[in-house]
């Protein structure tokens, strides 16, 4: 009987999914809301899903 596996997860491994934040600077605008600066993990470059790897083959000699 054939063996079912479930498929693995697709999310990045560095950011766990959350791939952009916000953080904020401490000060605030004039009408009061705070100032911030959004950052994107550099593995997937804002997608939260794990980057593609390449396939390679492999050559076996008998």
């Amino acid at each position: 009987m054939a063996q079912h596996s479930l498929a693995r997860s697709r999310v990045c491994g560095d950011c766990d999914g959350f791939p952009v934040v916000h953080i904020t600077t401490g000060t605030a605008t004039p009408d009061g809301q705070r100032r911030t600066v959004s950052a994107t993990c550099p593995t997937c470059h804002g997608t939260g899903h794990r980057p593609a790897t390449p396939r390679t083959s492999v050559e076996v000699t008998v």
